[in-house]
């Protein structure tokens, strides 16, 4: 009962910068976190960001001070910020979000992934 769609994600230069958005839609009470994860082919799918309702955010090591995760409520949306690319963040970018739909146990959805490829 939930969507997650993605956007933003293509092809940039080393020390390029990208915007994601993810969109979430259906029936929401609320929102409890959404995040970015991503992989590339080979490795495990790893946690780039996230947003906690409160406002809070957690970034891999290796996104630090790149990367910004933000969100806007009224929209049930997340962004990523992504400056100062480096081939290594290249894979293909997935939204997630905690939500709270229909019922009192919230579930983990997923977008579809939105590739982002860095060239040198």
């Amino acid at each position: 009962q939930v969507q997650l769609v993605e956007s933003g994600g293509g092809l940039v230069q080393a020390g390029g910068s990208l915007r994601l958005s993810c969109a979430a839609s259906g029936i929401i009470f609320r929102i409890n976190a959404m995040g970015w994860y991503r992989q590339a082919p080979g490795k495990q799918r790893e946690l780039v960001a996230a947003v906690l309702s409160g406002g809070s955010t957690n970034y891999a090591d290796s996104v630090k001070g790149r990367f910004t995760i933000s969100r806007d409520n009224a929209k049930n949306t997340v962004y990523l910020q992504m400056n100062s690319l480096k081939l290594e963040d290249t894979g293909i970018y997935y939204c997630n979000a905690n939500v709270l739909s229909v019922g009192t146990v919230s579930r983990v959805y997923w977008g579809q992934g939105t590739q982002v490829t860095v060239s040198s």
